[in-house]
């Protein structure tokens, strides 16, 4: 059975006769009448009841009728939601987050444009590490990922800068520099250094770290947290400082304070980075919107 039978078939149901439906379907009468012919042959039923005035369903016919009109609107939509896909205007759009970089406001804001442009699009955010994503990346496991440069790995995939993002200091509320309306990091010297592991986030490790040379001291290395985002919580108990990004400043939180630092300003680079020759739609759409 070809599922152009069955179409024909409706078709002259819908219809009432033959010449309305071979005119609807842009055919001459002879050969609709063959097609349905051999849908009953093939059945080993008559479908139909040829009348003078048009045509009239057997027994068999409606029953094959209902189904026959299901199994074309499940066909139809089927098609339709694998043409979407291969437009991009629907499926999955697997995203990577390097730590923190999901604060940023230009993350942000390209996502939600991404949304409203492709409302039929399901987003599905994961973090990692950025070696882990960087992996992830190459093996297919996501589509496009945030990342924070300067990043080694990165030089495998095409990337395009979105944002200059400017670090800041995080202190506990309660410290006496937390009044001021910026903090130096030399000011910082004798006290412990908030850091997480680096390959969380080499290049904001490496940049901290530089930044503290720059000015004159090895910081003083105290509790390591598990990630960027959680260095934020453990300054507002009292471990330490930490430098982060300044849209980690975001995070409410009354026991921390965030300054901006004096000096030479300390900048992180925010990414995206996708497969070079990926011709994903998906993808391509998002990079669009940039």
């Amino acid at each position: 059975m070809e599922l152009r039978h069955l179409r024909y078939f409706v078709a002259v149901v819908d219809a009432g006769n033959f010449t309305r439906a071979a005119e609807q379907l842009g055919i001459s009468q002879p050969p609709l009448s063959q097609q349905i012919q051999r849908l009953e042959h093939e059945i080993g039923a008559p479908l139909l009841r040829r009348l003078t005035r048009g045509v009239e369903l057997t027994d068999a016919g409606k029953t094959l009728y209902d189904d026959a009109v299901n199994i074309l609107k499940l066909t139809d939509s089927a098609l339709e939601r694998a043409r979407s896909v291969a437009r991009g205007v629907s499926g999955t759009l697997r995203i990577g987050f390097a730590s923190s970089t999901a604060f940023n406001p230009q993350v942000f804001s390209l996502l939600h444009r991404f949304r409203e442009s492709y409302p039929g699009m399901e987003l599905l955010p994961q973090e990692r590490e950025m070696s882990g994503l960087m992996t992830a990346l190459a093996d297919g496991a996501i589509d496009v990922a945030f990342i924070r440069l300067p990043c080694e790995r990165s030089k495998d995939f095409a990337c395009r800068v979105i944002d200059f993002e400017p670090m800041v200091v995080a202190l506990p509320s309660a410290h006496p520099l937390a009044q001021k309306e910026d903090v130096a990091l030399v000011a910082l010297k004798d006290e412990s250094l908030i850091t997480f592991p680096r390959d969380v986030a080499p290049s904001l490790y490496d940049s901290v770290i530089a930044a503290c040379n720059e000015a004159g001291f090895t910081p003083k290395l105290g509790q390591q947290s598990p990630q960027v985002t959680s260095a934020i919580s453990m300054v507002a108990t009292g471990f330490g400082y930490a430098v982060v990004p300044a849209s980690l400043g975001k995070i409410d939180d009354k026991n921390v304070t965030c300054l901006p630092l004096t000096g030479p300003p300390l900048i992180t680079q925010v990414a995206l980075a996708w497969r070079r020759n990926d011709n994903g739609k998906a993808a391509m759409h998002l990079l669009k919107l940039l």
